[in-house]
């Protein structure tokens, strides 16, 4: 640091002004709902905890790298925002003292290839159960976030030298990361496209990365003062996640209480997890809510997150298919 960064930019660190998660409330309310219910319903909302608890584990890791850059820098987690009839769900908005940026976490099962057109493909297992899928780019879905944090911040510009400086700088000054959480992941982008290749990184990379940008940038650093400031207008459009996915399980576990008597209660309880589900999935793309799924490499069905109770590994956590018992893949 030089002299006059010394005098005029106190050091202050990384400073979380949100941490939490509404993934959190998600698996707290579900949990409650797991204890009261049996059967298929219980399955499916194990499944849907297993799901949300490994889409966690990746933000925390994320959060636990920025904690320990040692750069100045404000983070909001899990940050909803609307503005114009768009809408966004960020992972993490990290404001440095030069640049903004928008981090998208896929902690995913499988090895991720990127080819020349920028498609991403996971591949999961191994000889017979091999199986591979493609799946929405985050790239493009981080460009759309950033699409609405432009919407936001243009309404400050008063006239159009300012928005144009403003719209010409935009590149350079917010930037887009994809971290992949998955220690495990292999990741294959030596076909990709340049511009999608420099913004997916693994976890261990994310703070060295933040910082190279940082360094590379001679623009004018931001004050504190200023920083705040930039990030209270995002918080002015932050809202919150209008739809409560634990309701809609609890809502039809009392329903199938209620009804336990009849004599159609399987097929009624079969069709309305499958409702919810859908709707939960449905949902989850349209507003942009994390799902890191586990997929089983022997017959394609979700993995779950179980508690051995017997032998030597009693008391510790495993996944294992959700196709349990006529699959007994586990790991």
């Amino acid at each position: 640091m030089s002299i006059l960064d010394a005098l005029f930019f106190k050091y202050f660190g990384p400073v979380f002004i949100k941490e939490d998660s509404d993934a959190e409330s998600f698996v707290e309310k579900m949990k409650s709902l797991s204890s009261r219910a049996s059967g298929k319903i219980k399955d499916k909302i194990d499944e849907q905890i297993a799901i949300a608890e490994a889409g966690l584990k990746g933000e925390n890791q994320i959060a636990f790298e920025l904690k320990n850059s040692g750069m100045d820098m404000l983070i909001m987690h899990d940050l909803y925002l609307e503005k114009n009839g768009l809408s966004a769900q960020i992972d993490f908005l990290v404001i440095t003292r030069k640049h903004i940026f928008v981090i998208e976490c896929k902690n995913l099962y499988g090895n991720i290839e990127i080819d020349e057109k920028g498609n991403f493909i996971r591949h999961m297992g191994q000889g017979k159960f091999y199986r591979k899928e493609g799946f929405p780019s985050p790239v493009s879905q981080n460009e759309r976030h950033l699409n609405i944090l432009k919407e936001i911040r243009r309404e400050y510009k008063n006239n159009f030298v300012t928005q144009g400086l403003f719209d010409k700088l935009f590149p350079q000054t917010y930037r887009s990361i994809v971290v992949l959480a998955n220690p495990k992941t292999i990741l294959n982008d030596s076909k990709a496209p340049e511009e999608i290749r420099k913004v997916v990184i693994r976890l261990d990379q994310l703070v060295a990365y933040i910082k190279k940008i940082e360094d590379e940038d001679d623009s004018l650093k931001s004050s504190e003062k200023d920083m705040h400031e930039l990030l209270d207008s995002f918080i002015k459009c932050s809202k919150p996640i209008k739809s409560d996915y634990a309701k809609k399980y609890e809502e039809m576990l009392t329903e199938l209480i209620a009804n336990k008597a009849e004599p159609q209660s399987e097929k009624h309880l079969e069709k309305s997890t499958s409702k919810v589900v859908e709707t939960f999935k449905e949902e989850t793309v349209s507003k942009n809510v994390k799902m890191t799924e586990k997929i089983c490499p022997k017959c394609g069905k979700p993995l779950v997150l179980r508690t051995a109770k017997k032998g030597e590994n009693a008391g510790n956590q495993f996944w294992g298919c959700s196709g349990f018992p006529k699959c007994w893949y586990r790991e």
